[in-house]
């Protein structure tokens, strides 16, 4: 069993930053693919970012690209998503999830991981 914990939410205001953080427990985080979804108020879950288990692929949805890069630390089982150029229209509860098996999938969808954190809120607005 994994357990992830998300933190760094919060209220920014548009045009700034955040980096929001996921601290894995177990030692095979290092063999898990990564991502990111979030839950804006009053619309559905939705992707928005995945990283390989090696780091080394990643991919993020339309409405982020460019301002958002995902990132891992494998060494402290953690996995990170640097938020730039916020808009209002990214407020939501942010939630990471975990995959277990490395069989090629999109790592876009919600049903291919299999654990998932508590979310953090984050707010943008002035």
């Amino acid at each position: 069993q994994v357990q992830l914990v998300e933190s760094g939410g919060g209220l920014v205001q548009p045009g700034g930053s955040l980096r929001v953080s996921c601290a894995a427990s177990g030692r095979t985080f290092s063999s898990y693919r990564m991502g990111w979804f979030r839950h804006p108020p009053g619309k559905e879950r939705e992707f928005v970012a995945t990283i390989s288990w090696s780091g080394g692929s990643t991919y993020y949805a339309d409405s982020v690209k460019g301002r958002f890069t995902i990132s891992r630390d494998n060494a402290k089982n953690t996995v990170y998503l640097q938020m730039n150029s916020l808009k209002p229209e990214d407020t939501a509860v942010y939630y990471c999830a975990a995959r277990r098996s490395r069989t090629v999938v999109s790592g876009t969808l919600s049903r291919e991981y299999d654990y998932w954190g508590q979310g953090t809120q984050v707010t943008v607005s002035s």
